[in-house]
């Protein structure tokens, strides 16, 4: 199996970032993040029933683990027999799902062997991440089930945020310690810290990029604590009021903050290769940053995204010229 050609099409940014890593690091996050993409497709295809959702999630999470081997048989039945036979035809658009994810759910018993091949210290780190990332992708599916509603508070928007991204700085810094000889002169402790919040930050400019598509499909991930106090419920930011907006800059410098630490994070690196690939989606999110706070409010009806021409170009400038942890020092301090 490559795991780079079935990474390209859905994930293009961490695509280049993975295919930057020397071969030690790029098995095992590479599988990391098949894995995670094909949980995320699973708990999004929305025309499969909820309950149905949360079953193959946690058969899929069993199998990761080593605790269930027929999952791929099922997946492989939720792509030619949908519960609804009007949409046989035309399967991938008719499930919600790209090309691409159709291609992984199909490939899930390739990647799920695969896990078993890689070294037991990196089987080990790829199963607890998925664990993490797991249980907040069933958390998702069983908070919205029963219809549109907030996240109760920040410390639930931040423990989510944990979850899904910021569990994968960890990730990222534990394997980077086993397997790339002089990794950084920093602690693993703080690495981890930073890691964290970057992760975070990450999910965060997701988060803050799809509000208004999420709060389409039902989902609010603002804090339900803070909209009462502003006098509005989930359902009013399908409305884009004014008095949202200082949440929504709010947590847009949370986001901030967190790609920050991701610099900071990617500074302390000393590889070229390996600190170009992990800073490269701060400087995207940065950038995606700047366009929501150029847009304002206009972003929860209208998608915002970093044009992909915008996206080559930084890649370009960023191979080149930020390999120099100097140089990344004067772009820090300039953003």
């Amino acid at each position: 199996m490559n795991e780079l050609e079935l990474l390209k099409p859905v994930s293009r940014s961490f695509y280049i970032s993975i295919r930057l890593l020397p071969r030690a690091l790029r098995e095992p996050v590479a599988l990391a993040y098949l894995l995670a993409r094909t949980s995320d497709t699973i708990a999004d295809c929305s025309a499969v029933d909820v309950e149905k959702r949360i079953e193959l999630l946690d058969r899929f999470a069993r199998a990761i683990a080593g605790k269930d081997q027929a999952i791929g048989e099922e997946l492989s039945e939720l792509l030619v027999a949908p519960r609804d036979p009007s949409v046989r035809a035309g399967l991938a658009v008719s499930l919600g799902m790209s090309d691409g994810e159709k291609t992984l759910l199909e490939s899930a018993e390739t990647i799920l062997r695969a896990l078993t091949n890689l070294s037991p210290e990196d089987q080990r780190d790829v199963r607890e991440l998925l664990a993490i990332i797991t249980r907040g992708q069933r958390q998702d599916l069983v908070r919205w089930r029963s219809g549109l509603a907030a996240l109760a508070n920040a410390e639930e928007l931040r423990n989510y945020t944990y979850q899904v991204a910021g569990c994968v700085g960890e990730f990222w810094t534990r394997v980077c310690f086993r397997k790339v000889q002089s990794f950084t002169a920093r602690d693993e402790a703080d690495m981890l810290k930073l890691g964290t919040n970057y992760g975070r930050g990450l999910q965060l400019v997701n988060i803050l990029r799809d509000a208004g598509s999420d709060l389409r499909a039902g989902r609010c991930y603002f804090p339900e604590d803070e909209l009462r106090a502003a006098d509005l419920s989930a359902s009013d930011l399908l409305n884009a009021p004014p008095d949202f907006l200082p949440i929504y800059l709010r947590w847009i410098a949370e986001a901030r903050a967190g790609l920050d630490a991701g610099l900071e994070y990617s500074i302390a690196i000393n590889p070229p290769r390996v600190r170009v690939a992990t800073v490269l989606p701060a400087m995207i999110g940065l950038r995606t940053i700047s366009l929501m706070e150029d847009s304002g409010l206009e972003a929860l009806r209208t998608r915002v995204k970093v044009p992909r021409s915008e996206v080559r170009g930084m890649i370009a400038s960023t191979t080149i010229t930020l390999a120099s942890q100097s140089r990344l020092r004067r772009a820090r301090a300039k953003l």
